[in-house]
């Protein structure tokens, strides 16, 4: 996750097109990595921070957990879900199947 840029980068709309043929394909493949990445990291993150959940809320517990915090200011310094997605993208590394593509290469086998 270190190779991910945390800022905004100019990209070259070609290099999406190249996987699909189809800029627009391309950014409905990466929206949806996006959402399961986001996901995974919010189950994680709720995982973690259950460990710490207590019954009673009283003033001092809440200011001496300091742990949770910690481990609330890591995922909030991640890299955002779109980000990963996008360099998976590029880097070949999410699997892009056209269900439609499957149904006419059947049809011409038939």
């Amino acid at each position: 996750m270190a190779s991910v840029p945390s800022s905004i980068v100019t990209r070259n709309m070609a290099d999406f097109a190249a996987q699909t043929g189809n800029v627009y394909m391309s950014v409905a493949v990466i929206s949806k990595r996006a959402n399961q990445i986001s996901v995974k990291l919010k189950e994680e993150l709720n995982s973690k921070l259950a460990e710490f959940a207590t019954t009673v809320d009283n003033l001092e517990e809440v200011f001496e957990n300091r742990e949770q915090i910690e481990i609330s200011k890591y995922y909030e310094r991640l890299p955002k879900p779109t980000n990963l997605a996008v360099e998976e993208f590029l880097e070949k590394k999410v699997y892009v199947r056209n269900p439609s593509d499957e149904e006419t290469q059947e049809d011409i086998n038939l």
